[in-house]
Order: C-alpha cells, then structure tokens, then sequence
C-alpha cells in the first residue's frame, strides 16, 4: 500500500468516532455546524460509495448522549459501538470491527482531535495501517489543541485530508453517472457550492452537468 495511491471504494474504510452531544458542547476549534457539515459529508459519501463503516461512542448512556441521528439514518443495520476507553483501538469491539473491513487504508474522524482521534491513529500506524484524517471534520476543546495533535499524526505518518477532498477522491470523474447525482446532493446540502449547482441547474436545465453533454 502507498499513500500516494488513492482512496477509492475498494481499498478503503472509515470510522466515525464520539459524534455525540457531550463532545460537541466541548468543541471551540471549529464553528460546531461546520463540524457538523463536515462528517454528514463523510458518511453520506461513505454510503453512496459503499465504503465499509465503523461506529463507535463513548459512554453514551451514562455520559456522552447518543451517536448523532442525522448518520445513523443513513446507516441503520449498524451496531453503534460503545465504548469506555478514550483510545478506541483499546476496545475489543471497536479493533474487531475495523480488522473485520478488510482494509488497510483507514479515514478516521471524530471528537475530540487531540484524545479520541490521535489516541486510535498512533495505534493503528502501530499496526501498520494507513491513517487518513479529516481535519474540518473533527474538533477539539481550541484551535490550538486540535492544532497541535494534527501537527503530532502527521508526524506520526497520518495524512491529513479534508471532508470535500475524501468525495472528490472517491469520485474522481464527472462522468461517473452512478454516484453523480450522490454527490451533487451532498454539494447541495452541505457546501457553499450547492448555490452554483442549483443556480448552473436553473440556468442551463436540469441536464446541467460537470460530466459534459450527454453523448
């Protein structure tokens, strides 16, 4: 495996870690609805791509309130992994799940950067995975913090990445007509390019398309 091959739906996977009210109230890195956007994008393209996905809380009825509602709908076959441990790759569950995908190549996001992001990344660079990080989707208690713990994954060997790129990577080419419309949903919804789409779509036709004219 090389980092300079890129993610695609085949040799990928991603986690999703501590979406969860409790992490949010602590989240001053980032404007929250940004963070917010951010991992919608990542786990609507990661159901649009079909890419193998892991759930996991922290202490979610004692503590930590419930994985956000607005990526469990996209995914609701999955078990939500609980959990105790700061360091998800401690947890039985949480390791099973992500050696069960198959994938060596691994997207990791979650709240906050600096504990439950860093702590899994270190380990499973340990393990001999590569690490992607989606820096605008995680957040951390100030800019510093989420800053800092950055700068010590890349370090590491992690490589940073943003929630827009991770799409463009997995779709690649306009002309990929079975994810296009997906994708353009999630400009729509999520990204400040959604208003050039509906406006590229009112002006030009429904037929619009970044693909080019149909043959």
């Amino acid at each position: 495996m090389s980092k300079l091959e890129m993610l695609t739906p085949q040799n990928s996977a991603i986690a999703l870690v501590d979406y969860q009210p409790a992490m949010y109230q602590g989240v001053q890195s980032h404007d929250r609805l940004t963070t917010f956007n951010n991992v919608q994008i990542l786990a609507k393209a990661a159901k649009l791509f079909g890419i193998p996905t892991v759930i996991s809380t922290i202490a979610q009825a004692s503590f930590s309130g419930p994985f956000m509602p607005e990526v469990l709908k996209l995914f609701p076959d999955h078990k939500v992994l609980d959990r105790t441990s700061m360091n998800a790759w401690f947890d039985e569950g949480f390791r099973a799940a992500v050696l069960g995908t198959g994938r060596k190549k691994l997207v990791i996001a979650g709240l906050w950067t600096e504990a439950c992001v860093l702590f899994a990344t270190l380990e499973l660079l340990k393990e001999g995975f590569e690490i992607y990080v989606p820096a605008d989707a995680c957040g951390d208690v100030s800019p510093e913090a989420h800053e800092r713990s950055m700068e010590r994954m890349n370090q590491a060997g992690a490589v940073p990445i943003t929630s827009l790129q991770y799409v463009f990577e997995l779709q690649q080419d306009w002309a990929r007509g079975e994810t296009y419309e997906g994708v353009m949903d999630i400009l729509r919804t999520h990204t400040p390019y959604g208003i050039q789409v509906r406006f590229s779509k009112w002006a030009l036709g429904e037929h619009a398309s970044e693909a080019g004219p149909k043959p």
